[in-house]
């Protein structure tokens, strides 16, 4: 199994939405030279793929949710539901965006050793939460992270791809489908000329390096 080798898969979304490539590791066995190489070969932002039911059971709130309780709360923060009336204009569902994290051992949490202790610490975390109560989960991740940090997590949709089909949902449900720990980490293909790579300049990126590259809708044709 590829990814299971330390190799990356690169996934595209579809035509029409982002019509982008995300370039995704498994993240319990995530290096430093794997944070090298987003860097290097992706160059948009790492973030980390986290799949919802768990991510609920470690109390690991949308950053929507963040930002309702903190307006209807206090008046000082009308400022956030004044930006968050803008809709996203390739999906009509809420952004998957989560908080921001480092691993409470990291020291600027920046750099590319911070970065993958953060992306395989989470796993673990993630992996023990399968089997322990909420309570004890959202201890343990409350006790390894810091917030906010320099690793952001996108979470996916409750229902997965049949809600969603934003890169989130198609790596974790793939990463289930394949009996892995749903937890990615990636990072967006972006060219020389500052706009995403195209689908075929991404296949052919891949091909050429000898890696993996899946469509979307090969991916929902296999998970749902």
């Amino acid at each position: 199994m590829e990814i299971l080798s330390g190799n990356p898969i690169f996934v595209f979304d579809e035509e029409g939405r982002e019509s982008e490539t995300d370039i995704f590791f498994y993240a319990k066995s995530v290096t430093s030279d794997n944070l090298h190489y987003l860097r290097k070969n992706g160059g948009g932002m790492i973030f980390l793929a986290s799949d919802y039911s768990i991510s609920m059971k470690l109390g690991i709130p949308f950053m929507e949710e963040i930002y309702q309780a903190a307006f209807s709360n206090s008046k000082n923060f009308t400022i956030l539901e004044i930006m968050k009336n803008h809709s996203l204009p390739y999906t009509k569902s809420k952004s998957s965006f989560s908080i921001f994290i480092n691993h409470k051992d990291t020291f600027t949490g920046i750099t590319d050793d911070d970065r993958s202790l953060t992306a395989r610490s989470f796993s673990e975390v993630f992996e023990q939460a399968e089997t322990i109560s909420a309570e004890e989960s959202r201890n343990i991740m409350g006790n390894s992270f810091r917030s906010p940090g320099h690793v952001p997590i996108c979470i996916s949709a409750s229902n997965g791809l049949s809600e969603r089909q934003g890169h989130t949902e198609l790596i974790t449900e793939l990463f289930k489908k394949m009996s892995l720990t749903p937890v990615a980490l990636g990072c967006e293909m972006v060219s020389k000329s500052g706009k995403s790579l195209t689908r075929l300049e991404a296949e052919m990126f891949a091909k050429d390096n000898g890696y993996l590259f899946l469509e979307g809708q090969h991916i929902k044709e296999v998970c749902l």
